[in-house]
């Protein structure tokens, strides 16, 4: 009679041969898109602009199976904030990461470092780094040509064509990528075509609707013939348009704005905003987790992409193109 010992034995040689052959006909489990994760991290998560961007990552994120975190600081003006979600973002060890940059000079070394470490895609604002693997973003300077033909043909449509007179440029914040890049465009877009338009104030805000609001009336009594304003990102042309809405000068001082939301919209149809350079956030976010895949996975990617610009203005905003750049789908 067998021992019970040597039964056991060969139970199991026998089950860890069938485990070995069961092992070589199952297939080995593949690293799916789901297993991958990806964070975009946005100036400010409370703006409907980076909202719009954020929808388009977080379909991209559907799309392709990635896990999408959506990280940002509470306003474009917490550069230290937006450096450790950064920072933080890296030491989760992702795929790789897309961010759009609040500062150019304070961005660029955290990026450099993070770029060390994990494939770094960026979107809508630069920074001083070349160690983006992909960079997504509206042609700024081009956006700022676009909106001074904007704010010069509204002008002439006031004027009875006479492209003349007193104009301004404010901006949100100084040092961030993209607005600088606008104000650039503009202001040599307004030097060599437009020579009967004066640029009489280049003026820097703190990112707050109401300094733009305040900075707009100010210029307004100090040049009661001013002809026109562009603001160059939504928060402006919100302040700003508040300002020309209060003075009853819709129609008078011509206002060009950069992005749009509910209340922009109705400024145009209201008259109040010439016109609108609007981008296309929506793409910045699907494209920058899809350029951010591909990456990691080790494909060519394009360097720079450019998301394109559109002056929008009362007589083309019903166009479907144009509609929905106005009206995003944010779920």
């Amino acid at each position: 009679m067998k021992s019970i010992s040597n039964v056991i034995s060969r139970r199991g040689v026998l089950a860890i041969a069938a485990a070995a052959m069961l092992a070589g006909v199952m297939p080995v489990k593949p690293v799916f898109a789901q297993d991958v994760t990806i964070p975009i991290i946005v100036k400010d998560t409370t703006s409907f602009y980076w909202q719009i961007v954020l929808a388009g990552a977080r379909k991209a994120g559907k799309d392709l199976g990635v896990n999408v975190p959506e990280l940002g600081a509470q306003a474009e003006t917490d550069v230290n904030g937006q450096i450790s979600i950064l920072e933080n973002a890296v030491a989760g060890n992702p795929a790789a990461i897309v961010i759009a940059p609040t500062e150019a000079k304070a961005l660029g070394k955290p990026i450099d470092e993070a770029a060390a470490k994990v494939k770094v895609i960026g979107i809508d604002s630069s920074a001083e780094s070349n160690a983006f693997t992909s960079f997504l973003t509206t042609d700024n300077e081009q956006g700022g040509r676009v909106a001074a033909d904007g704010l010069a043909e509204a002008i002439g449509a006031a004027n009875g064509g006479k492209v003349e007179g007193k104009v301004a440029l404010i901006t949100a914040l100084p040092g961030a990528g993209s607005l600088e890049a606008r104000a650039k465009g503009f202001k040599e877009q307004i030097a060599s075509k437009y020579p009967g338009l004066t640029l009489v104030a280049d003026k820097y805000a703190d990112g707050q609707a109401t300094t733009g609001l305040n900075i707009a009336t100010d210029l307004i009594t100090a040049n009661p013939d001013l002809k026109g304003i562009f603001a160059s990102n939504l928060i402006m042309a919100q302040g700003v348009g508040q300002a020309i809405a209060e003075n009853n000068l819709s129609g008078k001082v011509a206002l060009i704005g950069f992005d749009s939301d509910e209340k922009l919209v109705k400024f145009l149809t209201d008259g109040v905003i010439s016109g609108l350079v609007v981008q296309d956030p929506y793409r910045m976010g699907y494209d920058g987790i899809k350029t951010a895949l591909a990456a990691s996975k080790g494909e060519k990617v394009e360097a720079f992409v450019d998301t394109g610009a559109n002056l929008v203005t009362k007589a083309n905003m019903s166009d479907p193109k144009i509609d929905a750049l106005l009206n995003p789908k944010l779920d």
